[in-house]
């Protein structure tokens, strides 16, 4: 996942009471489906500098494919998300559940954690109806770090900081608009190296401690 600028709602509202008409973004910019839409409604427009000269931006198609999963309770938030993570250019891999019947939600969050772990995903999305079962869960797998995240500063620091791989959102906590947000952040943000790798570096290194003994 590469970093890359996320233009949101409250950042549309910004910028019409700035009295701006326009807005420019880099040409691999994310425009998320209600910052488009307040956009449109204020009149403003978004553009994309190409050289001297702008367009109408058009949403860049990267390759990253993200797996997503839920328990019964995160069902219904599943299937909101799933459209708008491929509206923001991104594959989807969805690893269940299918209904809203009682399921288990470490069956579930496993799948996410696996598909990443293996490189058959860049990125995981688990919801139950708090996301910190599946966190828990989905941070046995060697390889894997989880976050959940309850707004867009702790995406942020999950991917920035942390060099997170998974997102867990508890659907009886949050609402769409809210994940929306979490999940646009968490999936435009880059690790920032530095200072960081260290740290990262010590936590896999607790993880390989206890493969050694298992």
């Amino acid at each position: 996942m590469g970093s890359r600028y996320v233009l949101t709602d409250s950042q549309v509202r910004e910028a019409h009471r700035a009295g701006r008409n326009a807005i420019p973004l880099p040409p691999d910019a994310v425009v998320t489906p209600l910052a488009r839409d307040t956009a449109r409604q204020l009149g403003i427009e978004i553009t994309t500098r190409l050289g001297d000269s702008s367009r109408t931006t058009r949403q860049s198609r990267p390759t990253e494919t993200v797996a997503i999963g839920s328990d019964h309770g995160g069902f219904e938030l599943k299937q909101l998300l799933v459209p708008f993570v491929v509206d923001l250019g991104f594959r989807i891999r969805d690893v269940g559940t299918d209904s809203e019947k009682s399921c288990d939600y470490p069956d579930f969050a496993y799948a996410v954690a696996r598909t990443v772990a293996s490189g058959e995903a860049d990125a995981g999305i688990m919801i139950d109806g708090a996301g910190i079962g599946s966190a828990i869960t989905c941070n046995k797998v060697p390889g894997i770090r989880a976050a959940c995240a309850y707004n867009e500063f702790t995406a942020w620091n999950s991917r920035a900081h942390n060099n997170a791989n998974v997102l867990t959102l508890g659907s009886r906590t949050l609402g769409i608009e809210v994940c929306k947000s979490i999940v646009a952040k968490f999936l435009s943000t880059g690790f920032e190296g530095g200072r960081h790798t260290r740290r990262v570096d010590k936590i896999a290194d607790v993880e390989k401690t206890f493969l050694k003994t298992s």
